[in-house]
């Protein structure tokens, strides 16, 4: 078995192999290459000639590319063909990838070829060969692949309002929707609108406790699944978030409700973590509830400073169970 360079990034590799002698090779166990040096990566040939797995049985003879490399991962095109028995490559026992391989992965066909295939038509002189090639592609440019548009999309279907078939009036606003998709993003949603209750053959439904510019921006949300803008967010942004937060609770959109309490934790200081985390406990949010607790203990004027607030005395009011968890935190 030898090797011939066909340049710094290229390789081809012969395996002539005793067809009977094979018989006696374990199935998993394989018949290797040097290890070859091409494209700045080491590689090594693996041939299985009894499989590389037990469920085949030793029925299949198995090929394999090896990267041997720790470093970095690199794209490599590899070919293998049986040899006919007059010395030309067969057209019917081929086989080629091109494939990004990780550092000490390999790659290849657990059924390259059935062994009673390889014996009836390929053995010469009790002997078979398997042609390998392999080329490592260097400084290839990927095909880029752009981000995704969908939200987009969805989000001009909501414009235009193009094939909308149940609308919402907030405060005396309507807001034309769709009900597949709202049915899609929300449980709560689906059930109102494709389930057993009134709602689901209503053209128009109006809903409560909740303020237009709050049910637009999560219903834009649900189309685009992004951030809202900051446009959107109105003169008090932490207030828009606390809105949209027990919005996102009312309707089980589990993301915008986490993304909403994301917002709230960036903005945390000693005047809004009593109303945050008044937020926190009345809409379940427990990710937030915890944060604002920690950020009690902070320190002893930082303390002060936070139970002093307007805040707070609602807190304790609303919530007085609370006041348990925050004595546990600020030490009595």
């Amino acid at each position: 078995m030898s090797a011939s360079m066909l340049d710094s990034c290229s390789f081809t590799h012969q395996f002539k192999l005793n067809f009977l002698e094979t018989e006696k090779v374990a199935i998993g166990q394989s018949v290797t290459s040097e290890d070859i040096f091409a494209g700045g990566h080491l590689w090594t040939l693996l041939c299985y000639p009894r499989g590389s797995r037990t469920e085949d049985n030793g029925v299949y003879l198995s090929m394999a590319l090896q990267h041997q490399t720790k470093s970095e991962s690199v794209k490599a095109i590899f070919e293998a063909i049986v040899m006919d028995k007059d010395g030309t490559l067969s057209s019917s026992h081929k086989n080629k990838f091109v494939k990004v391989l990780a550092p000490g992965s390999n790659w290849g066909w657990p059924r390259f070829v059935e062994r009673s295939v390889l014996e009836s038509l390929y053995v010469t002189n009790g002997s078979f060969i398997i042609v390998c090639g392999v080329k490592v592609v260097v400084g290839d440019d990927p095909i880029e692949v752009p981000p995704s548009d969908i939200g987009s999309h969805l989000g001009l279907l909501l414009d235009c309002a193009e094939g909308s078939d149940v609308s919402f009036v907030v405060d005396g606003k309507k807001f034309p929707a769709h009900r597949n998709v709202l049915a899609a993003r929300s449980p709560v949603f689906k059930a109102q609108l494709m389930g057993s209750m009134a709602d689901a053959n209503m053209s128009s439904i109006t809903l409560h406790d909740i303020v237009p510019a709050t049910f637009k921006v999560m219903l834009r949300f649900m189309y685009t699944d992004a951030c809202p803008e900051e446009s959107e967010l109105g003169d008090y942004p932490d207030e828009m978030f606390r809105h949209l937060l027990a919005a996102a609770d009312r309707f089980a959109l589990d993301r915008l409700k986490l993304l909403c309490a994301s917002k709230l934790w960036d903005n945390i200081s000693v005047d809004t973590v009593a109303a945050t985390l008044i937020c926190a406990e009345t809409y379940n949010c427990p990710q937030l509830k915890k944060k604002c607790i920690d950020f009690f203990g902070e320190g002893k004027d930082f303390k002060t400073k936070a139970l002093l607030t307007e805040g707070f005395a609602q807190l304790v009011q609303n919530f007085p169970s609370i006041l348990d968890e925050l004595r546990q935190k600020l030490g009595g």
